[in-house]
């Protein structure tokens, strides 16, 4: 009787939401569920700021580690920090399981499971993302922001073991690889978008008061989900990039230069 597994978690390993309800005390909104519910083999998520699409995404991301031994989940953020904040929400929703927080012995910002499924959180550049195999799931937090020269270094790591991939950001200019994603007809990807006007959590008059303080245009990305034509800036994303000082582009944070 000791080797039956029980229908509570039957039903945690098969299905994210209940996991997410009944195992880590996240209660999602109703996207937030369409997320989690089904498996999303290539998702595409264009969203408001403060909706908690990293919170959502480690729910997943802890939930695919706990129900799939020996997996590798692998989290690109455009800066190392980024990945730090994420991990800390996947850990907190680890110790809700009782798993303590232990890295891999290998990564430096890493989480380690007993069924040895690992959680990697990895900045996007060559030096780091390059030297990964075997993924079964790559988040791309704040997508938008990550050169599409390290994206496509990422994306042949899903190869071997067939993995999911998930690219989640506020929209930014039309040009890169997630507006290519997000404006394409290829049936593959699934796409969803979730304006400020949509989320429970935002209030009306919060959303009046950031629109008079940033301005309609950068509401409008922020918030609304817009992206800018690649033409209103006389440099792209890419190109700033490249005429940074090193030890500027070291520093360099999109949260904090991009918007």
């Amino acid at each position: 009787m000791g080797d039956l597994v029980s229908y509570s978690d039957l039903l945690a390993v098969l299905d994210g939401e209940a996991f997410a309800r009944g195992r880590l005390g996240f209660q999602p909104d109703p996207v937030q569920a369409s997320l989690l519910r089904p498996r999303h083999k290539q998702l595409i998520l264009n969203c408001t700021r403060q909706w908690g699409k990293s919170t959502v995404a480690a729910a997943k991301v802890v939930h695919h580690a706990w129900s799939h031994p020996e997996s590798l989940a692998l989290i690109v953020c455009p800066s190392e920090r980024q990945g730090g904040e994420f991990l800390k929400k996947a850990a907190a929703f680890l110790r809700r399981l009782g798993i303590p927080r232990r890295g891999d012995g290998l990564n430096r910002v890493s989480l380690a499971l007993p069924n040895e499924s690992r959680i990697v959180a990895v900045p996007a550049k060559d030096a780091t993302v390059r030297g990964f195999s075997d993924v079964t799931l790559m988040i791309v937090d704040e997508a938008a922001q990550v050169p599409d020269q390290h994206y496509e270094a990422m994306t042949p790591m899903l190869g071997p073991r067939d993995g999911d991939l998930w690219l989640i950001s506020t929209p930014w200019v039309k040009a890169g690889f997630f507006w290519e994603a997000w404006s394409n007809e290829d049936p593959e990807w699934t796409r969803i978008s979730v304006k400020a006007t949509e989320c429970p959590r935002l209030s009306a008059a919060f959303l009046a008061k950031e629109r008079k303080r940033k301005g309609e245009a950068q509401f409008r990305r922020e918030f609304l989900c817009e992206f800018f034509d690649a033409e209103a800036s006389l440099f792209g994303r890419e190109e700033l990039f490249r005429l940074m000082h090193p030890s500027v582009r070291a520093l360099w944070a999109p949260e904090g230069f991009m918007r």
